[in-house]
């Protein structure tokens, strides 16, 4: 565990927070392995290795960040348009981007939102300010397809079953909506870093 914890920071630069999160996996693994009795306890490597966390500073936007970020003019129908109003739509609802990637015709009605939590696999249900309405009228099809994507950036019809395809989908598009959201900072006279996940510490 100690030569991994090393090989992590030494040759893939990884911070102390995500070689956490790789070893919070793989200590369910042995924790997993003592419960169904494959392995003794006493075996568990975990007894002798502590997991490190580090505190982060959560950047998140103000109200006048937001709503200059709002208010700022993209060509209709751009990626630029699409990218922002993704990045409002989860800053008033706290959803991750790979939930609203996912969201179909199917999972709103007038008023809410009802869906499956990629992550944790929770049921859920939102009642949708009025603000995100306005941006879910703005890609309004004249005919609904219930399977098809509110935001228009997986392509319909995708294998969600699935899983490496689906996160290799979500990954690409995450990537590059980030990467849009830096320009969009730019041009809204934003100084933060931003990205995706900045919009859920708005919330």
């Amino acid at each position: 565990l100690d030569q991994y914890d090393t090989y992590c920071r030494k040759i893939w630069n990884n911070k102390t927070n995500t070689v956490h999160k790789d070893m919070k996996f793989i200590r369910k693994v042995f924790n997993d392995a003592v419960r169904l009795d494959i392995l003794d306890v006493k075996f568990n490597p975990f007894l002798k290795y502590k997991l490190k966390t580090e505190k982060t500073q959560r950047a998140f936007l103000t109200e006048e960040e937001l709503g200059s970020l709002e208010k700022l003019k993209c060509t209709p129908g751009s990626r630029m348009e699409l990218h922002r109003d993704m990045f409002v739509f989860s800053a008033y609802t706290g959803l991750r981007v790979s939930d609203i990637l996912q969201l179909k015709w199917k999972n709103i009605d007038n008023t809410h939102i009802s869906f499956t939590i990629r992550k944790t696999g929770g049921q859920i249900s939102i009642k949708l300010p009025d603000k995100t309405l306005k941006i879910v009228k703005i890609y309004t099809p004249k005919r609904i397809v219930k399977e098809n994507y509110i935001f228009p950036m997986l392509r319909n019809g995708l294998d969600e079953t699935d899983l490496r395809l689906l996160d290799n989908e979500i990954s690409s598009a995450t990537s590059y909506i980030n990467k849009n959201l830096k320009v969009l900072a730019i041009d809204a006279k934003i100084s933060k870093h931003l990205s995706f996940h900045t919009s859920r510490h708005t919330f």
